[in-house]
Parts: structure tokens; sequence; C-alpha cells
């Protein structure tokens, strides 16, 4: 599934003040809530922290790719968040995390998951990729650049 498909710009905040982890979590939960009218911010975090108490989804390298499973969920949905200063997201690498895409899936997508997981992976491991996101200003600068990085990473 393309990137393109899962992200909105109203489900992206650039730039943010964060304090920790939590916090985190917490607008990213606000920010997939806000297209769910079925699901609550606090169900969207209780499946995101419930993933983080399994082990960190921080990648390494400033990246964190939060992600949980809600029943009843149609389709995948994504959010992202990126912080102004770092924070302790207990990343493999131990190096604060700025950089949080968010995911949620419906229960029973297991294979899909993956696939989606690993293409995030793929494409946040490329660091040119994410220190043009880190100077975007605003959600429609990301949403432009995920979307093109995207189409790159399908053609290739």
């Amino acid at each position: 599934m393309p990137i393109s498909e899962l992200l909105q710009p109203d489900r992206i905040a650039c730039q943010q003040d964060s304090s920790s982890k939590k916090r985190c979590l917490e607008t990213l939960s606000t920010l997939l809530a806000g297209n769910l009218t079925d699901f609550t911010d606090g169900e969207i975090f209780n499946s995101l922290i419930g993933r983080e108490r399994l082990g960190s989804t921080g990648l390494g390298n400033g990246v964190a790719l939060p992600h949980g499973r809600i029943r009843g969920l149609k389709q995948p949905i994504a959010a992202l968040v990126t912080l102004k200063h770092g924070i302790d997201f207990d990343a493999i690498d131990r190096k604060p995390v700025d950089l949080l895409f968010a995911l949620l899936v419906p229960e029973e997508s297991t294979d899909e998951h993956l696939q989606i997981l690993a293409q995030l992976a793929s494409l946040f491991s490329d660091p040119e990729f994410c220190s043009r996101l880190r100077n975007c200003n605003d959600s429609e600068q990301c949403f432009e650049l995920i979307n093109n990085q995207g189409r790159q990473q399908l053609s290739a």
C-alpha cells in the first residue's frame, strides 16, 4: 500500500515541542483519532503504548515507528510528528528520536501490517530523506516529501 494512502496532511504535525515519549504518543493518537469517528484517542493511545511495552519501536537515527492493531478498523491509517528537539524513546541506538511515524492497522491484517512496516523502515533508513523531513516547516511540505519519496521507492 502506498504511503500516500495511509497519510493525509491533517494527520501531520511538524516541528512540535514535546518532552516525552508518552506526550508524543498522545499527540499521534489525537491526530489519528481525528479521522476515525468510531475510535477515541484513548483507545488508539492504549494500542500504541501497549505495543511500546513489548519493546521500543525506536529504529535508531532519530526515527520511531510506533504501531498498533485496532479491532474494527477498516483500513490502515498513519500519522507523523516531527519534533524540534529529540526525545528519549528507548531507541536501539540510544539516540534521541525526532521523527515519529505512527501506524494503525486492522487487528487481523498481519501480512499487510508487516509489509507496510518494512516499507516504512526502508523509507526512513534514507538519511537524506530524514534530513529533508526534519527541515520541513508544515504538514503540506512533509506530505509532499513523503509522497515523492514513496513514489520513487515504488518505482525502484
